[in-house]
């Protein structure tokens, strides 16, 4: 058996492929793009799904990776057993719809027998229970003997989703001899010892599981395996754990090196040492490809990851942040494999750094006051914190409940979640009461919206700021009617419009509608979720009757000053972009006629000098007079030339991009002048966060 590193066993697997005629790609991103299943990319298949399903045409039927993964699903484990970690390396081949089962499977075999030398006679198998095709290959074609070949159920070796498709599995295990054993007769793959170890699994989908539970021959059958790169070093390098692996052993002694504990000498400090060396691989990897931290999705894994390591390091004598520095060391060690991490190395630090910083503020007086509620749970000779206490701990100091528990579960206590959830949904319900009567009150879209399913209303004010239409519908408060009085204020719908509708941060326009007998202000014009757009209207003079004729006037002074200033936003958009880094991206707005406020991504305050470099370079692009065009495409045209988007947003079939020069290209439903020259002057006036991370 080769004694092959970490890097070295990527290698000799890619570069084995490569010479199978598969196109080699490097790994996606951890962040899964156009994937709402996903909140992280957990697995080596995941970023290539659209090719297994059909959706997109892949660049090659066959196709290797080592693909960067984090799974957080048993994040509690991580540090108190030696096989659980957040971050790992998945090595997969792929075939869509070119060979199957029999030419992957003597991939496997060629290459663990002939590329890594491990001894046939160590090498078992596991397949599905009624796969007697593979059984057959693996017996007759490979000449692996019968007892070695082991059936399992549905359980281990068979890989399906709800719907789509699935199919039955064969698993490579290695033994590690009787010393890893329990010593039954009966010990063989699918024992719960340490002695058979997996280290590649071969996923043959066949099916295409439908609504019914049918599973239904597929046309072009696929092949996606797996095989876990450290598991694999591990195994080759002779290692107990994956914390033994070389490359791992690294990071471990320079946490040894930081905190002057040595590992292997106390159960409790080793468990710190494991949280800490898994952690920092996975913060430094998911701040690289853009997560920042934040209180949900995501971004709070990754705060989850940091706080989590802070903490051990303090249990470790740690005083002050230092996990920044040791991500240098990651860096150091995987950046020939990823040159992003070198990249954006000065991001990564910076954004690990602040974080722990603001940890470090919160976890002194949050654990002195968790350690008196400890006390006194004791005393009282309970075992459960009570839910308002955990709460008191998150609400007023920002100690997260994930934190408290896991505090808690080393003191053999728990906390009472339920209370917990209470107690966060009475918060909620008084922060919803506090919002009330924000906005439009009674006119507020939210209230009206499924009044107007049963009409269609077209905009034509990209062209048109006056025009000619019929009014199709009229309500009074809550009530349809057939026309609205002098004096009456109301809804209008027309069936086209030239009045913009409140949306994508710009505010909806304002102006006139007139006809023979009537002549109404617009106050302000909105439009629901299925763009049916509706006009807030008070009746001057005259009566509103429904089916009769209109002619709308946008007030143009105020439509250009929106303009001047929402053109103005993706001017500062890719200025911020510019200055702090390509991790800025838009979280919400607000385009006004006298002012505009822009929501963005990022981890700290903006210096006052990055703040005047951002101003600066809105302006040059200002007098730079830079041509505005708007494109009309398709959404997947808009991604390909580059378009920069909210892409988890909805959009439609055809989207606008709107292309200042080279300078700046947005998808954009919004309103804007044709030269950049037209806005005028720009000026900061105030930045602050507004909240985690925004």
């Amino acid at each position: 058996m080769k004694k092959l590193g970490l890097h070295e066993v990527k290698k000799e697997f890619l570069d084995f492929f490569k010479e199978k005629d598969h196109l080699i790609e490097k790994s996606f991103p951890l962040v899964p793009k156009n994937d709402k299943s996903l909140l992280l990319i957990n697995a080596g298949m995941a970023p290539l799904k659209p090719y297994f399903t059909g959706e997109v045409e892949p660049p090659r039927r066959r196709m290797a990776t080592c693909q960067k993964c984090v799974r957080t699903g048993d994040i509690e484990n991580v540090g108190k057993t030696d096989r659980h970690a957040t971050f790992f390396e998945m090595l997969g081949n792929f075939s869509f719809g070119d060979y199957f089962k029999e030419e992957a499977i003597e991939f496997a075999w060629e290459f663990m027998t002939e590329r890594l030398e491990v001894p046939k006679d160590k090498i078992w198998v596991t397949i599905y229970e009624d796969d007697d095709e593979s059984f057959k290959i693996w017996n007759e074609k490979i000449g692996i003997e019968d007892k070695k070949i082991v059936r399992l159920g549905k359980e281990d070796n068979f890989w399906e989703l709800e719907v789509g498709p699935c199919g039955p599995c064969s698993e490579i295990y290695i033994d590690r001899g009787e010393k890893h054993g329990c010593g039954k007769e009966t010990c063989k793959p699918g024992c719960e010892c340490d002695r058979y170890v997996e280290v590649w699994n071969l996923v043959f989908s066949q099916f295409d599981k439908d609504e019914n539970g049918n599973y239904n021959n597929l046309t072009n059958k696929n092949i996606d395996t797996g095989m876990g790169l450290e598991r694999m070093a591990a195994v080759l390098e002779g290692a107990d754990n994956i914390f033994e692996v070389g490359e791992i052993k690294k990071v471990i002694s320079e946490v040894e090196r930081t905190t002057g504990i040595s590992y292997g000498k106390d159960k409790k400090t080793d468990e710190s040492i494991r949280v800490v060396t898994d952690h920092i691989r996975a913060m430094t990897f998911l701040i690289s490809d853009g997560v920042l931290p934040s209180n949900e999705g995501r971004g709070y894994v990754l705060r989850r990851l940091i706080r989590r390591a802070a903490r051990h390091g303090k249990l470790l004598g740690i005083e002050g942040a230092f996990l920044s520095e040791l991500s240098s060391f990651i860096i150091k060690l995987w950046s020939e494999d990823y040159p992003e991490l070198r990249e954006n190395e000065v991001k990564i630090k910076k954004v690990i750094k602040v974080e722990e910083e603001k940890f470090q503020e919160t976890i002194d007086q949050g654990i002195n006051i968790l350690d008196a509620y400890i006390k006194e749970t004791k005393e009282k000779g309970e075992v459960v914190l009570s839910g308002d206490k955990a709460f008191k701990l998150y609400d007023t100091y920002g100690f997260p409940l994930d934190l408290t528990r896991e505090i808690l579960e080393e003191k053999n206590l728990k906390v009472d979640e339920n209370e917990f959830n209470v107690e966060m949904e009475e918060q909620r319900n008084r922060a919803r009461k506090a919002r009330e009567g924000v906005g439009n009150g009674a006119w507020s879209k939210d209230d009206f919206s499924h009044r107007f399913k049963s009409f269609n209303t077209t905009f034509r004010g990209y062209e048109d700021i006056k025009l000619s239409s019929e009014v199709i519908g009229i309500f009074l408060e809550d009530e349809k009617v057939s026309k609205l009085s002098e004096g009456e204020e109301g809804i209008i719908l027309l069936n086209e419009t030239p009045f913009y509708g409140e949306g994508g941060g710009q505010v909806g326009d304002t102006g006139t509608i007139k006809g023979d007998n009537f002549k109404a202000l617009v106050l302000d014009t909105k439009k629901t979720k299925d763009n049916v757009i509706f006009h807030l209207v008070k009746v001057l003079s005259g009566e509103i009757e429904d089916g009769k004729e209109a002619v709308s006037q946008v007030d143009i002074s105020r439509r250009n000053d929106i303009a001047r200033n929402h053109s103005a936003t993706h001017l500062l958009h890719k200025a911020l972009k510019d200055v702090l880094g390509d991790h800025v991206n838009q979280a919400g707005s607000i385009v006004l006629p006298n002012r505009l406020r822009f929501d963005f991504t990022h981890f700290e305050a903006i210096s006052k000098e990055d703040l005047a470099k951002i101003e600066q370079i809105v302006n040059e692009k200002i007098l730079e007079q830079l041509e505005v065009l708007t494109i009309e495409t398709t959404l997947e045209e808009a991604k390909k030339i580059g378009a920069t988007a909210l892409f988890d947003e909805k959009y439609g079939g055809k989207v606008r991009v709107i292309k200042m020069s080279d300078y700046s290209m947005e998808l954009c439903g919004g309103t804007h002048i044709d030269n950049t020259g037209k806005i005028g002057l720009f000026k900061i006036i105030s930045e602050s966060g507004i909240a985690s991370g925004v």
